[in-house]
């Protein structure tokens, strides 16, 4: 019998969601609710498995801990993209790695959860309901007409500006790959420079891959472009921003707000910085945490395991040139 870990299933939903009987008599599984922190205890809880489901990139596989995984066959990520894999250090030692399809809205959904949270002052207005604080102690911004910067323009930025230009916003999106004709072609306008869309817009959501290139796009330089009024809003990846850079354009109330639901470090510590500065919105990490999500994850993680006992393994995942 081959075992399975299924790794950091917060919510505890991972056999639930999806049918496993298809593994039965082959392969016997443990759920691991709880976040492995270290390298320590990753070792000692999975030394003896011969397949793992990682949930996204909650846990890093790196060379170091899978050399210390001499049983590991086969890893299944959700998603068809890890970078908490050392894709190079799993070929060389046998491993073969799969991920998952995804439903591409929640993030974008979650972005504009953010947006309007912010323009309605929604936190404070719950807040001061359940007080029985002083009635309508505040005015609200009217989205219609601001502008709306999105950074990044594949399959999540263009749902975000959909919504955008429904709400009769001026989107603007700045990409490295965005022509004219597509920007027109989706109703929005193409930002020449990031710069640019950084000066002028009033909210600025951030839906791109990390990469060599992307990690701290936003720093100091770039958080003292944005208006003072303007809000940033970050459901991508943590170290796309500076987050030291940008407690202290919040200290400082160089900026209106901004919303975080990615970290550079997560989970994030309980006394972390972040969870006291002033005019920030966070949440754990919860973009792609839906039900359908979880349904696409866990049932082609089942998938993968089953066309893998079969010597034919499905979604392979390569290393990202």
């Amino acid at each position: 019998m081959l075992r399975c870990a299924i790794l950091d299933d917060y919510q505890n939903v991972a056999l639930s969601i999806a049918d496993w009987s298809p593994l039965e008599g082959e392969v016997e599984t443990t759920v691991f609710n709880d976040y492995l922190p270290d390298h320590a205890a990753r070792v000692a809880a999975l030394k003896d498995f011969d397949l793992i489901v990682a949930m996204r990139e909650r846990t890093r596989f790196d060379a170091a801990l899978l050399k210390e995984l001499p049983r590991l066959r086969l890893l299944v990520t959700t998603g068809m993209y890890n970078a908490s894999i050392d894709m190079a250090a799993a070929e060389e030692q046998g491993i073969v790695v799969c991920g998952t399809g995804g439903i591409p809205a929640p993030p974008a959904e979650l972005a504009w959860g953010m947006i309007l949270s912010f323009a309605r002052n929604l936190p404070q207005e719950f807040a001061d309901f359940r007080a029985g604080a002083k009635w309508q102690p505040r005015m609200s911004l009217d989205l219609a007409g601001r502008r709306l910067g999105i950074i990044g323009f594949g399959k999540l930025g263009s749902r975000v500006a959909k919504v955008g230009t429904a709400f009769n916003m001026d989107v603007v999106a700045w990409s490295r790959s965005l022509t004219d004709e597509k920007a027109e072609e989706e109703g929005i306008s193409r930002a020449a420079t990031l710069e640019w869309l950084l000066e002028t817009s009033d909210f600025v959501t951030i839906h791109l891959p990390l990469n060599p290139s992307t990690r701290g796009l936003i720093g100091a330089r770039e958080l003292r472009l944005m208006k003072p009024t303007a809000f940033l809003i970050n459901t991508s990846r943590g170290p796309i921003v500076d987050e030291s850079a940008l407690m202290e354009a919040l200290n400082e109330h160089r900026l209106g707000g901004a919303g975080l639901d990615v970290f550079s470090q997560e989970p994030l510590p309980p006394d972390h910085p972040l969870r006291t500065t002033d005019r920030l919105l966070g949440t754990p990490h919860i973009g792609f945490v839906t039900e359908g999500g979880y349904r696409v994850f866990y049932g082609e993680a089942v998938e993968d395991i089953q066309a893998w006992l079969k010597g034919a393994p499905v979604r392979r995942v390569a290393a990202r040139k």
